[in-house]
């Protein structure tokens, strides 16, 4: 290469350079976004958001730039709420702005642009509409919500029993009731907790999980393209939740070769019936696609948030012992000796509510939400986002919000009480996120973690094989999702107590 040739080259580079980073900078701040770190081409801010360390990152950048501010996530824009005050501004008072769902690269992947999580518009909507009113309206034949949950509940207690006061790893057999209770209501089946099916689909969805929040989930949020040609453990990640795809795939087929128009037998029923009122509309969102993905959506929301929830809640319990028995003591005041604590008995125990709540509050299952995105160019405060922008809610400053908890890093049912011990509604407890895509299984979850929580507590106490000084309640993963450590944990059988 000559001279002259190499002088051209390297103005070319140059100039090319400096045209680049010229329309970087004018895409960077031609908009008046939230402040934020300045973000470096196609990585955007990789320096200040670690993978593996997000939720905290977030954190630390909120200190810096305040309660609204905006992160590149490799190239992508994301503008971060914190605070239960800016999380209500925008999901609430603005809910027809920040409606739509937000790139989740993980989920666009998996669900393909089907089922109720990942769609958008008036699919949204009706898909919406119809899962929340077979929920709430749930009865199959002699079957209801609670006497399902009552079932499971039964099999889990004489589940524990068989290791006689030893410790043993609790959270296998949560994950095995909270499952067969979505599986009985999705697909009208429960599994045996030893079956090999059962359990390679629980293992399968729970690593699927602890991928996506790990360094390698968190990874694939930020440079997506990149690493779907790239070999790593989110390569498995994609191949565990197909099985489930499968296994649901299969489930529907069954129910398609068996379908009974006048007796549906779970949720697969009645939405293949409400396929075959709509078989005429060539543009029905009640497609075969759509069924598979949104039973797939609802078995991974109530699945792993539930266990997870419960096996924190254990754990929480086992540490704080004068918590436990004071729980107990009301379970016992209203249920007596004998009787098993029903969905009823909810509304007189306020300090079992309360203590609930406080579980909830302190494992913030799901810290960041999720994503969601303005439907236009949206004033927001001093701001504007522009259409398209995603939007994390960041749930944990709300669950964490001093303004609202005394003492929001200690665990301590008071939170959720008044001066006369009644049950009190606290605006900043949002578990189930906030505005219209809050979780639409909400009122399953509740019921599920009273009743397991009460019966559970009502037959056994639950005792720390380890000094209670050594039980760490610090979640191993906290990327899309917190999750809790895995113990062990003594059930000691209270006498007198039992329900059998």
């Amino acid at each position: 290469m000559d001279l002259g040739t190499a002088v051209s080259l390297l103005l070319v580079t140059c100039v090319s350079y400096l045209m680049f980073i010229s329309m970087w900078r004018r895409i960077f701040y031609g908009h008046k976004l939230p402040p934020g770190p300045t973000p470096l081409p196609i990585v955007g801010n990789i320096l200040q958001v670690k993978g593996g360390q997000l939720v905290s990152s977030m954190l630390k950048l909120r200190d810096i730039y305040g309660p609204v501010f905006t992160v590149y996530l490799g190239p992508r824009r994301v503008v971060v709420l914190c605070s239960y005050d800016v999380i209500k501004e925008a999901y609430i008072d603005q809910a027809d702005d920040f409606v739509t769902r937000g790139a989740v690269p993980a989920f666009e992947r998996v669900f393909r642009g089907y089922g109720i999580g990942v769609t958008n518009g008036e699919e949204w909507k009706q898909l919406r509409r119809f899962t929340i009113s077979t929920m709430k309206n749930f009865g199959m034949g002699n079957k209801t919500i609670e006497g399902i949950i009552q079932e499971e509940v039964n099999f889990l207690v004489n589940e524990i029993k068989k290791a006689k006061g030893t410790p043993i790893d609790a959270s296998s057999s949560f994950v095995h009731a909270s499952s067969n209770v979505i599986l009985h209501i999705t697909m009208g089946e429960r599994f045996n907790y030893e079956d090999k099916i059962f359990k390679k689909l629980l293992n399968n969805v729970r690593e699927g999980f602890h991928i996506m929040s790990s360094f390698w989930g968190q990874l694939y949020e930020m440079f997506s393209r990149i690493m779907d040609h790239l070999p790593g453990p989110h390569q498995r990640m994609f191949k565990l939740l197909k099985y489930l795809e499968d296994f649901i795939t299969e489930r529907v087929e069954n129910n398609q070769k068996t379908l009974d128009l006048n007796n549906p037998r779970d949720y697969i029923d009645c939405f293949l019936i409400q396929r075959e009122k709509e078989k005429e509309n060539t543009s029905s969102v009640f497609t075969i696609m759509n069924l598979v993905m949104t039973v797939m959506d609802i078995i991974l929301g109530a699945m792993e948030t539930t266990t997870a929830t419960t096996s924190y809640g254990l754990l929480a319990l086992m540490k704080h012992p004068e918590i436990q028995a004071k729980l107990q003591e009301e379970i016992d005041n209203v249920t007596g000796e004998k009787c098993t604590p029903t969905f009823a008995d909810r509304g007189k125990m306020p300090y079992t509510k309360a203590v609930i709540a406080e579980i909830q509050r302190c494992c913030d299952i799901l810290p960041m939400g999720a994503a969601h995105a303005v439907t236009r160019d949206t004033p927001f405060r001093e701001f504007v986002l522009p259409k398209g922008t995603n939007v994390f809610s960041m749930l944990t400053t709300s669950l964490n919000d001093p303004k609202y908890f005394s003492d929001p890093k200690k665990f301590n049912p008071g939170h959720f009480l008044d001066e006369n011990g009644s049950f009190k509604k606290v605006d900043a407890f949002m578990p189930f996120a906030f505005g219209k895509r809050s979780c639409p299984g909400e009122g399953l979850a509740q019921a599920e973690l009273f009743l397991f929580f009460s019966n559970i507590l009502k037959n056994f106490y639950l005792k720390s094989p380890i000094d209670l000084k050594d039980v760490d309640l610090t979640p191993i993963e906290s990327g899309f999702e917190n999750v809790p450590p895995t113990y062990k944990i003594c059930f000691i059988p209270r006498k007198g107590h039992s329900m059998n």
